[in-house]
């Protein structure tokens, strides 16, 4: 297994929901046999979509996964603690969104749960709800550099963001510059470019950069830590790399599919699977990206799980104005970045476990209980075969998305048991948690 003070062979102990004991002689009601196998902390994805944003329960377009066949993904891919996105509608308050979701978590969700208040209309109402929320537990707050609002509002959001910080939480923010998008795609457009072979072009590494200067501008205005979140592209990382080095707290989170794929993708038939914002770069960015998760210029990995159907991403009137963007990568991310980065030795074991579980934990406020295997901290264990081959097939996963972008990748390596909080939640495939058995994880104050 794997500990805080390094690798060790030793049995774990679990009472109730902790880690009572490792090592040395112990009873239990169960053994679980971990012989030639790895036992790693549960992951903790800090970045998934399992509640849709829709202003009323008519509209239509919706995630396939909630948060009940979202923990399922969860747990087959060896996670066991989620952030999710919740987006705040203009008619309501931070609070109001969380006390939807949270009661959604409490009847079908089984992960644990961090949930973002995503804040689309920063006025004083919302602000001081946020702060509120901070101090009730709440560890960050999220915006969209990339929405056409940004600039209008972009001093409240600035001061949403020194309020966050005194209020002891992180910002996370999509760094995307809506300008620069907007520019792009009338080009693309006057030159009858409007199909989504066009994407990467609608959405270039310029219009990441420029966000991420700016975010880090807004960072160094306001004293407030930032968190980066999917960054793609070696420009914006080059950035935050920089602005470390100044000393200001800049947290960068890489997601994926940047680090399995490039734009070249969208030139295929099957290419709108494969659209995300920011879009898939280029080989140059794939390497940088491998490198800083070697080096710990990216702190964590994100799934940003917005899951959609084929038939939905394939739909031939999607084009550069109407977009599903997302892909379903929950159950994927751990199998993939173990077994292309440390079966291939892009990353080390230790990397591993601080990139997908100890870092998030850290960042939003909840190590040691989460994110290590210690005595006291919540049991959250997966085990981990790596001695075989598994190939992905997205009809058998447990996200309702139906499909994967990874269709026929051959992993190496991958969960077959997980435990959260000292329960069993999945094994020999199957989740046996039951629905409503997640927590809401909130930051001590």
């Amino acid at each position: 297994m794997l500990t805080p003070a390094g690798r060790v062979a030793a049995d774990i102990g679990v009472q109730g929901e902790q880690i009572a004991q490792i090592g040395g002689v112990m009873t239990g009601a169960r053994e679980i046999s971990a012989k030639g196998r790895l036992v790693l902390p549960g992951g903790f994805d800090p970045h998934v979509h399992l509640t849709t944003p829709r202003e009323n329960e008519h509209d239509l377009v919706v995630w396939a996964d909630n948060l009940q066949s979202g923990s399922e993904a969860a747990f087959a891919g060896g996670i066991t603690s989620v952030g999710n996105m919740s987006f705040v509608m203009p008619n309501e308050l931070p609070s109001e969104r969380i006390e939807k979701e949270v009661a959604e978590l409490q009847s079908t969700g089984m992960a644990d749960m961090v949930f973002h208040p995503v804040v689309l209309t920063p006025n004083e109402a919302n602000i001081a709800n946020v702060v509120t929320q901070i101090e009730m537990g709440v560890s960050s707050v999220k915006f969209f550099m990339s929405f056409p609002t940004f600039d209008i509002l972009a001093k409240q959001y600035g001061l949403l963001m020194r309020a966050a910080s005194d209020a002891g939480a992180l910002t996370m923010i999509h760094c995307e510059d809506a300008a620069t998008i907007e520019c792009c795609n009338g080009m693309l457009k006057k030159h009858g470019h409007n199909s989504l072979r066009h994407f990467a072009e609608s959405r270039p590494i310029p219009a990441e950069a420029i966000a991420t200067d700016r975010a880090i501008a807004m960072c160094e205005a306001t004293g407030a830590p930032t968190y980066i979140v999917h960054l793609s592209s070696k420009k914006a990382l080059d950035s935050c790399t920089a602005a470390r080095k100044r000393g200001l707290p800049i947290y960068v989170e890489t997601r994926p599919l940047y680090l399995h794929m490039t734009s070249d993708r969208y030139q295929t038939t099957d290419g709108p699977l494969f659209v995300a914002q920011p879009p898939l770069r280029n080989t140059e960015d794939v390497e940088s990206l491998w490198r800083g998760l070697a080096d710990g210029t990216i702190d964590t990995m994100g799934s940003d799980h917005a899951p959609w159907t084929r038939a939905e991403k394939m739909n031939p009137e999607l084009n550069l104005d109407n977009l599903r963007p997302g892909v379903s990568d929950l159950e994927t991310m751990l199998p993939m970045l173990f077994s292309e980065g440390v079966l291939k030795d892009r990353i080390t074991l230790e990397r591993f476990v601080q990139l997908t579980s100890e870092t998030p934990a850290k960042l939003f406020g909840l190590y040691p209980r989460k994110g290590a295997i210690a005595v006291g901290s919540d049991a959250d264990l997966a085990i981990w075969e790596t001695g075989g081959t598994k190939v992905v097939r997205g009809a058998r996963m447990y996200s309702r998305a139906g499909h994967s972008v990874y269709e026929g990748t051959e992993l190496h390596a991958w969960p077959s048991l997980v435990v959260r909080r000292g329960q069993v939640v999945f094994e020999n495939e199957v989740v046996v948690a039951k629905p409503g058995s997640g927590k809401w994880l909130l930051v001590p104050r």
